[in-house]
Parts: structure tokens; sequence; C-alpha cells
């Protein structure tokens, strides 16, 4: 059998599933992009979407709930300076094409567009990365095993400890293939697959009752899901109820904090990543507006949005644009680098596009958006750092939080955190809340482990209406100073 390099492999998936079906090929694309590029224009784009989803939902033992679903269509998109006009279908057709590029062509002419040449000739195939495997993940098991692998996370949580009394399990899978077409001629195509398991366990004692979560996934089929996996997954959530159980009201004040390594970089995305994306510094709008060259952390925090790691739940292949996902610098030893850009933000910055044009799906326009976001390790042992703290808060899970972009305001709750005096964790506590600033608890990071973990692959981040997956991640981290709103 002779296989094809894997970008024309994705291409021709991409063409056999968004194209073929419905009678078009490249000079379709090609005549929708010209209609578009009439009126002056700074850029254009076609992107064609088929999605297949399907979950699974145990409680109380039994597979309760199920559901599966299919859609696709085409977003058409034209730019012009800070100006987008998008229109998009689910009826894939060259006349809903031509309609719907006639529809963005209406798109005023500005002082800063051009007339955009779209490519006539062979089309050029935009250079990608090989991230994972192009396979639907939801055919890598089928229904009896699916039911089954759920059934399991019931019997291994509920073995653990006579305290479970309801658990609840989900089972995810997507298979997701785009193409996109540019005005410049450029083809670029991706088959994602990506999974996910989550598990819940809620446990008693003495008439309280408390809530623990685990689970994780990928960009893999579903046989990832083996045993010790699941016996992880598992243990994360049984471990957080019964602690919880134990749990304290958490005391408040300013005090030092120590943030567990992996989940915990959630926080590191929302206060910090969110401000970093180009269109909030392109208008201003960001606490590290106009700050490239300028501290913004503490000596030794160096922080990256990654979207080139292997089977990763936030990588891509290329992200929603064509553009191949890169390995970016933001913060360096607390210095401040870089942002994150899609293409009409890097162009209206003067700068290059980072691979972090994004989008929900084909009825969404794409913006800046995170891929991996992570602090690197630093060289102190994550038993110093927590002996380092006379007293203070050990946060080691967390829950939802806000923050606010301009500001840099955020708060946070914390769903796993204990009390510690003279280095030593005293009891677990309940209600705790973190509260600061962005860029202010940057600066306040004192000790960086060497411990650098990423989350398991459970994240989902929110912008503008439209939701991503995501990764997170950092080593343990002591912050000295923070705010912690509390229940004591």
């Amino acid at each position: 059998m002779i296989s094809r390099e894997p970008t024309l492999e994705r291409l021709a998936i991409a063409k056999s599933l968004l194209l073929d079906p419905f009678g078009l090929d490249e000079s379709a694309l090609s005549r929708a992009l010209q209609v578009i590029a009439e009126h002056r224009i700074d850029d254009a784009d076609l992107y064609f979407q088929y999605t297949r989803s399907e979950g699974w939902s145990l409680e109380e033992g039994i597979v309760k709930s199920g559901s599966f679903g299919i859609d696709q269509g085409v977003g058409v998109r034209a730019i012009s300076g800070e100006k987008t006009a998008f229109a998009y279908s689910d009826d894939i057709s060259e006349a809903a094409l031509l309609d719907a590029a006639r529809t963005v062509r209406t798109i005023a002419a500005s002082g800063q567009s051009r007339r955009v040449k779209v490519g006539r000739s062979q089309p050029t195939i935009a250079p990608s990365r090989v991230l994972y495997a192009p396979m639907d993940p939801i055919a890598t098991l089928d229904s009896t095993q699916k039911v089954a692998l759920l059934e399991k996370v019931e019997r291994l949580a509920r073995a653990k400890d006579p305290r479970i009394v309801q658990v609840m399990a989900g089972l995810v899978g997507e298979y997701d293939v785009v193409l996109v077409a540019r005005a410049d001629g450029t083809l670029a195509a991706d088959v994602r697959p990506l999974v996910r398991l989550s598990v819940t366990v809620i446990a008693e004692q003495h008439g309280r009752r408390e809530v623990g979560t685990g689970g994780g996934g990928g960009r893999f089929g579903l046989g990832y899901f083996q045993d010790h996996v699941l016996a992880g997954y598992v243990d994360d959530a049984v471990k957080a109820a019964l602690t919880n159980l134990e749990s304290r009201p958490a005391p408040a004040g300013e005090m030092t904090v120590v943030l567990g390594p992996g989940w915990p970089g959630v926080l590191l995305h929302e206060a910090v990543g969110h401000g970093l994306e180009g269109d909030f510094n392109r208008k201003g709008s960001s606490a590290f507006s106009g700050r490239i060259g300028q501290r913004v952390a503490a000596k030794g925090v160096t922080v990256l949005d990654d979207g080139t790691i292997p089977d990763r739940r936030g990588s891509l292949n290329i992200d929603d644009e064509g553009n191949p996902t890169q390995r970016n610098v933001l913060i360096e030893d607390g210095i401040l680098r870089g942002y994150i850009q899609d293409a009409m933000n890097a162009r209206l910055m003067k700068t290059r596009p980072t691979g972090n044009g994004r989008r929900e799906s084909y009825a969404h326009v794409p913006m800046p958006r995170m891929t991996n976001t992570y602090m690197l390790a630093g060289d102190r042992a994550p038993e110093e750092i927590l002996a380092s703290i006379k007293k203070g808060l050990y946060a080691v899970n967390f829950g939802g939080g806000q923050v606010d972009i301009t500001s840099g305001k955020f708060v946070f709750s914390a769903s796993e955190a204990y009390w510690v005096e003279n280095g030593k964790i005293q009891y677990p506590v309940k209600g705790a809340t973190l509260i600061g600033n962005g860029p202010d608890a940057l600066t306040r990071v004192s000790m960086i482990g060497n411990d650098l973990q990423l989350d398991t692959g459970v994240g989902t981040c929110g912008k503008e209406g439209q939701s991503v997956p995501v990764g997170v991640g950092q080593p343990t981290l002591r912050i000295d100073g923070l705010t912690v709103g509390g229940t004591a």
C-alpha cells in the first residue's frame, strides 16, 4: 500500500467530504473569491467544515443519554482595513457559495484596503504540521465497548471508598475536517480527532456531600483510555471529593499562595493569556498593550503558547486561517516578547500571524485565540516551595473564574486547597477565592518549581461567545501577597 504525504492526505480527505459530494473543485472556489475581490479588500477566505460528534453519559450505573450529530457548512469572509464582512451557509453548493460571496462583497472600501489578486493558477498547498493521526475517533470503539468503558469507571469509583454515593461519567468524541481556501490561491486542510472522558463523583459523610472531578483527553482515538488512565482519572475525582469532606472554612486576607502544577495553569491562561491576544493589544484595551520589551513578570517567568505539541487538546496542524501553528514565546524571563496573532490583527499591527487564528465553527469569524498556554519550569523542588510557606494557601485545583482584560483583575475559586503553616499542610479548606491582577501577580512570583505539568486535556476557552478546546500548564508556583477571599 502506498501512503500519501500527510498534508496531501488531509487535503484529499477534506475534498472527499467537503467538495466532491457537492460538485465543487478548486475552480469553483476561485470563482467565489473573485466575486469577493471585485471590491477593494485586504484579504478574503472560504472556510469549509464537516463535523461529526457523539456523546455518551452514565449516571446511577446506567447509560441514561446519548447524542450524535453531523454539521457541515462554509463561512465566507472579506476583510477591508479593520472591517470584516462575513456570511455562512449550511448548504454547500456553488450557488450558495456565490450567494455568500456576493453578500460579503458589499463591504465598504477604506483607505487602508487594496485590491487583492485572487489566485487563478494551480493552487498552493499550505505547509502544515503532523501532530496527530487523521482518524475518526468515534469509530475506534463500538457502542458496546463505549458503554463498557463508562461502566468500568463507575465500578472503579465505587470500589475506592464506601462514601462514594454517586458516580457520573461522560464520553465525547469528535471528527472534525476543515478546508481553507485563501484569496492568494492557498489551500490548507486539517483532519482533527478529539476525545474526552469526564468523571464526577459525590461523596457523603455524616450528612455532608462534596463533589470531585477528574478526566482528560486529546487528539487520538478512544483506545487511549486504558485501565491505568481510567484509574488515574477516578483517583483524582475520589481524592478531591473525600478531601473536601474534611475541609474547613478558608481563611481570608493577603497571604502567600502556592499553586500546584498542571491545571492551576488555568489562572495563567485567564489572567495573563487573554491579555496577550493581538486584538486586545491592537485596540489598546489590554493591560499589556504597548509593553513589548518591558518587564511584566518576575525573573524566571517564561510563558509560551504552543500549538505544536503532539496529540494535545489545544494543538492544531493548521489554525483556522490555514497558517501552521507555532511555539510562541510570549514572556521570556519576565520580559514581554510578543502577542498571539491571527492574520487580520497581525497585518494591522505590521507583524506576522502566529498560527492562532481560531474559530468555533464555519458559522463564526476567526480571532486570535490561545492553543496550549503554559509557564516553563524553574529549578526549585515542589517540596521546597511548600516548606517555604510560613502561613498560606496551597491551591491544587480550580473551578470557575473571571477576568477583566482591560484592568487584568481576576477572581478564581479553588476547588481543592489546603491551609499550610510552617511548611506543613494542616487541613483542607473550602471556599477559597483568589483575587488579584494578572500582570501584578506575575511580578509576585518568587519561586518556580521544576515539575512542569500540562493539564490532562479538559480545557475549553470562551471568548466573545465562541468556545474552542485549549490546554494549560505550569510548574508549582509560589506567589507572594495574593489576596484570598475566604469563608472564615
